[in-house]
């Protein structure tokens, strides 16, 4: 670590400014690289441009003491961090091209004897790609020193945190750091010490790769286990929630609790880059992904069906939450606006008010629907015929009388908490 005395953080989303903000606020000075000018020019003034608790403490504080700034141009920096986005393409392998973009950046920067650490949530082998993209345009430079060329250090290292507890967990959980050569993870292993409370465990690349998607699978099909249970009991006339309460009381078990399916920039994304590397074999990773992919279609039937028995002719229907998860802004991937999107197309007689806390305007695919807009909870209520509970934000746990002579489909066990 007496070698890195700046990082720059290529991606300033949900991981790649905490990461940037963490080691600022443990002395280290951070340059944050992002292609969003808003998102800079709010770093750049010690703001944070989404939701996440205690965030905006430490940005403003590694700000004024100068330790952080943001930027559109990659710099020189002893250590690179690369926290841009892994989405899927419409084959559902994953998509590289941001690991490339960084790269690209990062290439002519290079002097030899850098850091380059990969946090992307990426298929295994994302790493070497990254290494070999950079080596292609650098011949000076190599993993080795082979043939006289200088050193370059390349890692992967997966975020292992959940959004809401972001700077917590940045600190109290372990880290598994994979190296493409053992030089490179220790490297790493000193770079995260810094903050790094939990115990790092050090591997080889392709595998700190796999365990990150290996971690997201397992909270998937075990999600799927319980979307698939609750829609069982829902055609059986069971309260689902109950049922899992009283299931879970056996001391060997533990089911998840169901939802309207399964959103954000991991678990619905990453069991796809496994059943991408090994098709054959995933059958149960494959299997889970399709029954929460499902979900939300589920869900809209639901809906409609109770809109067909209420006999409305120009029903009220609130939409309670477009978050992917409780108390975040975060949509991506979010099954709530996909089920507010084909309610809107699906039923064009209804009113249809999201109420979405955390966000100012509706998202670019809901933004053009005249039948459907954001409402503060308080005027949705007592205007609406059907309440739908997508997300158990805390503003929605205490809603009680205002429920009062409304259907309710409750996706998240909100009135059995």
């Amino acid at each position: 670590m007496e070698n890195i005395r700046t990082v720059a953080v290529i991606g300033l989303g949900y991981i790649g400014l905490p990461t940037a903000a963490i080691l600022a606020s443990n002395g280290v000075d951070v340059i944050g690289v992002d292609v969003n000018e808003r998102t800079i020019s709010a770093v750049n003034r010690g703001e944070v441009p989404f939701v996440e608790p205690d965030l905006s403490i430490h940005v403003s504080g590694a700000v004024s003491q100068g330790r952080l700034k943001a930027s559109d141009r990659t710099p020189e920096a002893d250590a690179y961090i690369v926290a841009v986005p892994t989405p899927f393409k419409e084959d559902r392998s994953a998509d590289l091209s941001y690991i490339e973009a960084a790269a690209e950046g990062i290439a002519p920067q290079l002097r030899g004897g850098e850091l380059i650490i990969l946090e992307s949530t990426s298929p295994p082998g994302a790493t070497r790609r990254l290494a070999d993209f950079i080596l292609a345009r650098r011949a000076d430079l190599s993993l080795d020193g082979s043939n006289g060329r200088a050193t370059i250090h390349v890692a992967h290292c997966p975020e292992r945190v959940l959004p809401g507890r972001v700077m917590i967990e940045l600190v109290t959980n372990d880290r598994i750091v994979g190296g493409m050569t053992l030089e490179a993870a220790e490297r790493a292993k000193a770079l995260y010490s810094v903050f790094c409370q939990g115990e790092i465990h050090l591997t080889d690349d392709v595998t700190a790769e796999m365990a990150k998607l290996v971690e997201n699978s397992y909270r998937d099909v075990n999600i799927a286990f319980a979307n698939e249970l609750s829609m069982i009991s829902d055609n059986l006339g069971i309260d689902v929630w109950e049922l899992i309460k009283l299931a879970n009381h056996h001391p060997r078990v533990n089911i998840l609790q169901p939802g309207p399916g399964v959103g954000g920039h991991c678990i619905a994304v990453d069991p796809w880059f496994i059943v991408d590397a090994d098709p054959a074999n995933a059958k149960l990773i494959r299997a889970a992904r399709e029954v929460n992919d499902s979900k939300p279609a589920w869900v809209v039937d639901k809906v409609i069906q109770a809109v067909k028995d209420s006999g409305a002719l120009s029903p009220v229907i609130s939409v309670l939450g477009l978050a992917f998860k409780a108390n975040i802004d975060d949509l991506r991937e979010s099954p709530s606006v996909d089920i507010a999107r084909s309610l809107a197309e699906r039923l064009p007689q209804a009113s249809l008010l999201a109420v979405e806390p955390h966000i100012e305007k509706l998202p670019a695919a809901l933004a053009d629907f005249p039948n459907l807009r954001l409402a503060d909870v308080d005027d949705a209520l007592p205007a609406s015929d059907i309440v739908v509970f997508l997300v158990d934000h805390n503003e929605f746990l205490e809603l009680g009388v205002a429920l009062a002579g409304k259907e309710v489909i409750d996706l998240r066990g909100v009135l059995s908490k």
